[in-house]
């Protein structure tokens, strides 16, 4: 089997994004051109990779077995390259980061401090919700990732850079803005806005409640925290989210977090990676700037 590297890199995007146009984008290629890449790779292992039914591509069988082989050739290929630039001294060099949606509130922060001491590194970034961190991780396919709980049936080192406080929040015309102490049988009352099943914040939230031996009625599910803030702003219910988010809303009083007893839910940050990933010393020295400087940098106003 005649196969080049070129062919497997096209179809390793084109395999991952499920888009001719998307992929070609990325490669900096014409449509055409990855077209002809994925018909050539195919005639060479002579089997068909993607099933086309419309516009939408999906991988074969086969497909799948190719996919696979391309992503570890593509990782090793990543690994080697950073190895190389890393021997060249590694202010310069590629991380490739993960984080979840509720990270990116302050990710940027951080990224730019880093980049501050090493300006010619290059930061790609995805942001993502949990099931694409969970991806990210299974695939291995990143430098680390930044989350709120590490999962468990995948094999990671994991480390806690920051606490990550969960609250109950409110309109400023709600009822419950100016009470104190509001106990967990009145807030059974209320009807939440949450986010989607399988989200970290979820998963959070309906561990402490079960803890609590409370019951909350839900009103909304939502995928996104600016989709929650903007439901709770506009009277629809309550919400919880992590302090992180709402650095704005504060400032501007569109919204209230809420005095609950038991509350605020605290969790941690984690940057993650998967056991026995050999670390270049450009994302070695990142992982331990995270470490050493969330925490400070990031330093939250008391809501």
């Amino acid at each position: 089997m005649h196969v080049t590297l070129r062919q497997l890199r096209v179809f390793e995007a084109v395999g991952r994004l499920k888009n001719y146009t998307r992929a070609a984008e990325e490669l900096h290629l014409s449509q055409p051109a990855v077209s002809m890449q994925i018909k050539q790779l195919e005639s060479n292992v002579g089997i068909a990779l993607f099933d086309q039914v419309g516009k939408k591509i999906s991988l074969t069988a086969a497909g799948h077995e190719m996919y696979q082989t391309s992503r570890i050739i593509e990782n090793q290929l990543n690994e080697t390259e950073q190895v190389l630039e890393d021997m060249k001294g590694f202010r310069h060099g590629r991380l490739i980061i993960a984080v979840a949606s509720t990270a990116n509130y302050f990710a940027p922060k951080l990224y730019a401090a880093f980049k501050s001491k090493y300006s010619a590194v290059t930061l790609n970034l995805d942001v993502t919700n949990r099931e694409g961190l969970l991806a990210h991780l299974e695939s291995n396919d990143s430098d680390m990732v930044i989350m709120g709980l590490p999962p468990k049936g995948i094999e990671v080192e994991a480390q806690a850079f920051m606490d990550n406080p969960l609250v109950v929040i409110a309109s400023p015309s709600h009822p419950l803005a100016t009470r104190k102490n509001i106990s967990m049988e009145r807030l059974q009352e209320e009807t939440f806005i949450m986010r989607e099943p399988g989200s970290g914040t979820r998963i959070a939230m309906e561990r402490f409640f079960a803890e609590q031996g409370a019951d909350l009625a839900t009103g909304m599910e939502m995928s996104s925290n600016e989709a929650i803030k903007q439901a709770v702003q506009a009277g629809l219910g309550l919400g919880i989210v992590s302090l992180h988010t709402l650095e704005m809303e504060l400032e501007t009083k569109r919204l209230e977090v809420l005095d609950v007893e038991a509350f605020p839910i605290l969790r941690h940050w984690y940057i993650v990676h998967r056991k026995g990933k050999r670390l270049s010393p450009l994302a070695k020295a990142f992982q331990q700037f995270i470490l050493d400087n969330a925490a400070n940098l990031l330093e939250m106003k008391s809501a």
